[in-house]
């Protein structure tokens, strides 16, 4: 009797022993299923903050003619202004990005405006305006270029992309008047001939006079 009572406790011990080793590999197999969740949250979470944070800056360079942003050198800064540098009155940068022309520009006594798509860029912009002392002599506005009429401005910087520089050639051959100078940074305008540029390579800028392209387009 008493073997067969050993026998029986020694098989009730065995049947607990596998139950034991059965529950720890369940629980093994929850803790593996919820960390494969938790890194499938990680993962997504991460990938929708990237989206939500690249989304303003990629979607501009979806639309028709491609217009990144690419910031301005401080030799590109300081060229535009030596350009303008007998110049006063209004000014308008087409694709002002982060803002450094026109504060640049309002810094050296002009009524500065900029245009920009990207409504990122543009808070920032207001942002450093105002961190920079000249709040009250700029503006930013989010909108495309293409909707804006430049005419009531003298001076007009722009940072444009070989495939648009035609057609903005002809709007502003359009709106400027007369007395107006345009200046291009990185790519000239194809048929416009500058009155003179200023710094070379990347860094150089091309100045234009709205007087001489509009009379050379009427003798044409």
């Amino acid at each position: 009797m008493q073997a067969a009572g050993m026998a029986d406790c020694n098989s009730s011990a065995a049947v607990t022993v596998k139950e034991d080793r059965g529950g720890g590999g369940g629980g093994g197999s929850s803790l593996k299923r919820r960390a494969g969740i938790v890194a499938t949250c990680v993962v997504a979470g991460s990938v929708a903050a990237l989206y939500a944070a690249a989304g303003p800056f990629v979607a501009p360079a979806l639309r028709r003619v491609c217009l990144p942003f690419v910031p301005a050198t401080p030799a590109q800064v300081e060229n535009v202004l030596k350009a303008l540098q007998a110049r006063s009155g209004s000014l308008v940068d087409i694709g002002s990005g982060d803002g450094r022309i026109v504060i640049a520009a309002a810094k050296n006594g002009f009524q500065a405006v900029g245009f920009e798509l990207n409504p990122w860029l543009v808070w920032y912009s207001r942002y450093r305006a105002w961190r920079e002392g000249v709040r009250h002599s700029t503006s930013f506005y989010i909108s495309d270029l293409w909707k804006v009429s430049f005419s009531q401005y003298t001076n007009v910087v722009i940072f444009g992309v070989p495939q648009m520089m035609d057609q903005l050639e002809n709007k502003l051959q359009r709106e400027l008047q007369s007395s107006a100078k345009v200046v291009a940074c990185r790519f000239p305008f194809p048929t416009w001939v500058p009155d003179s540029i200023t710094g070379e390579g990347i860094d150089a800028v091309w100045t234009y006079d709205a007087q001489t392209f509009k009379s050379r387009k009427q003798d044409v």
